[in-house]
């Protein structure tokens, strides 16, 4: 591994002055400027999508003065380009004196370090077939010889898809990072760039900002040893299972097909952004770059952004710590306990019978009084100590006496008071079946093994929570300034951390009221 770039810190402060530098006079084109210099790093190609006139060559074009001695090609396609025109004529000397069929390269494509190709839908298949190996492998077949070909990055526009009809899913599966480019939305920064009279063409970027091949060079071996954390390789897990559920039940016929190629490739991407923004390791906010790497036809990048979101904010930190399974050993813990030291015993209760939900029964033998029926909330009214006017009622529910009553002191009775005696009457009862538990302490050999369950248990949570909060700095600090991610994803993975954090809590204290429930008995 060379020399640490003299810090990680330095790094990310060039490459923030730089963009700054490569987006001066530029009106709402930070997103497409950004992800440009980030491909070009990364060695990765961009392909963006939109009209004519909103900036597409501008980008291409100021992307090459990030780059000491940048050499720059650019060309718009015809069905008419020839491969003279964009890779270089054929060298007459080399073919009359040497009998070798070989192309002068210097000032064409295969000779320059960015590449911009408008309208590459339009290119021929001569073209197109050259394209790939470059594209996928930096090399340009030049007559009998495979040439290394210096290329940081390839900028391709369209203000359209690849028609369905035509074979260029090989080429256009060659493009990592896709993005739609339109017009200024804000009405002041459409104001600001009509009036800019600055040449925006101009080499305007300080020399020292500027990117030598010695330190592209140190830096792709750095990105090569950034670490891709347990939580960033589930979660792209996660969304490639997520995509591959999604194509099995949709019917637009328009599934979300991304090869394995394209996943290798976006591993180097998010390495490569973890490195410019200063870290050693990929993290979740990096994951949402993949937001422009997977999508087929914009149509699906709403699908997209939901996919990634929702395997962020619940499963990124969650399956890093293995929080399913936790849960759920702790759950087969507390079941095993509760079998061991509870007895349920089935019982027989007598308890009130009601009629129609609103009226007690009077069991009597008697016509001392009339009425059979009273009211369920007047009767929890009565108490033991005094009487109340009670309301009795018939077998038709019809009021018909008025009598002083009381709670009797036997369950389910009441004294009514007629003719200035007490008489006691039992209310009509059903018998219903209880659950009655019963605690018994566990056996020594049980409770120790228990106690070692718990102990392990314990100690794992306690790891994690450990282990999360001293990352914590690292993780969640600074994740609203991700160079070439949208601040507002910040607050998922935040949101997913600290849900996290409280599981882990939780999970504890369960544990904890489990050990005391079973040695307390």
């Amino acid at each position: 591994m060379t020399k640490s770039i003299e810090s990680s810190i330095s790094v990310r402060q060039k490459v923030t002055a730089l963009l700054d530098a490569l987006c001066n006079g530029l009106y709402e084109r930070e997103e497409p400027v950004h992800l440009s210099l980030l491909a070009s790093i990364a060695g990765e190609s961009i392909f963006l999508l939109g009209p004519p006139g909103v900036g597409k060559s501008l980008i291409a074009r100021r992307l090459k003065y990030a780059f000491l001695d940048g050499t720059s090609f650019e060309y718009l396609m015809s069905k008419f380009s020839t491969p003279d025109e964009v890779f270089g004529p054929v060298s007459i000397k080399k073919l009359k004196e040497e009998d070798k069929y070989e192309r002068l390269t210097d000032r064409y494509l295969p000779g320059a370090n960015i590449v911009f190709l408008d309208e590459i839908w339009k290119a021929g298949p001569a073209i197109q077939n050259a394209l790939l190996t470059i594209l996928n492998e930096k090399i340009y077949r030049n007559g009998e010889e495979d040439l290394k070909v210096d290329i940081r990055g390839i900028i391709t526009a369209s203000n359209e898809l690849p028609p369905k009809n035509a074979n260029l899913a090989p080429i256009w599966d060659r493009f990592l990072l896709r993005l739609e480019m339109g017009n200024i939305k804000q009405f002041q920064n459409f104001l600001e760039m009509i009036t800019d009279v600055n040449d925006v063409y101009q080499d305007d970027i300080p020399d020292q900002l500027k990117l030598s091949n010695e330190e592209l060079e140190n830096w792709s071996k750095e990105i090569d040893q950034i670490e891709v954390v347990p939580e960033v390789l589930n979660t792209i897990q996660l969304v490639k299972v997520k995509l591959a559920e999604y194509n099995a039940r949709t019917t637009s016929g328009d599934p979300i097909i991304v090869h394995d190629r394209r996943w290798k490739k976006i591993i180097r991407l998010l390495r490569a952004a973890a490195f410019l923004n200063g870290r050693k390791k990929v993290d979740l906010m990096d994951c949402f770059l993949m937001h422009h790497c997977l999508w087929g036809s914009p149509s699906q990048k709403v699908k997209i952004r939901e996919i990634l979101t929702d395997a962020v904010a619940k499963h990124g930190y969650t399956m890093a710590v293995n929080l399913t399974m936790l849960k759920k050993e702790v759950k087969e813990f507390q079941e095993d306990v509760e079998k061991e030291i509870k007895i349920t015993h089935i019982v027989n209760e007598e308890q009130l019978m009601s009629i129609e939900d609103e009226y007690f029964e009077i069991e009597k033998e008697d016509n001392k009084f009339q009425g059979v029926y009273l009211k369920i909330n007047q009767y929890r009214q009565l108490t033991i100590e005094g009487e109340m006017v009670t309301n009795f009622y018939d077998e038709n529910k019809n009021l018909v006496n008025r009598i002083r009553a009381s709670k009797g002191k036997q369950n389910h009775t009441i004294v009514i008071n007629h003719d200035s005696k007490q008489n006691i009457y039992k209310l009509t009862t059903k018998l219903i079946d209880k659950s009655e538990v019963i605690m018994k302490p566990p056996h020594d050999i049980l409770q120790k093994h228990w106690d070692e369950r718990y102990q392990k248990l314990t100690a794992f949570i306690e790891k994690q929570i450990k282990n999360m909060s001293e990352n914590t700095p690292e993780e969640l600090n600074g994740l609203n300034k991700n160079l070439f991610v949208e601040a507002d994803f910040a607050e998922i993975v935040k949101k997913n951390f600290q849900e996290v954090e409280s599981s882990l809590e939780n999970l504890k204290l369960q544990l904890e009221k489990l050990q005391f429930s079973y040695t307390n008995v």
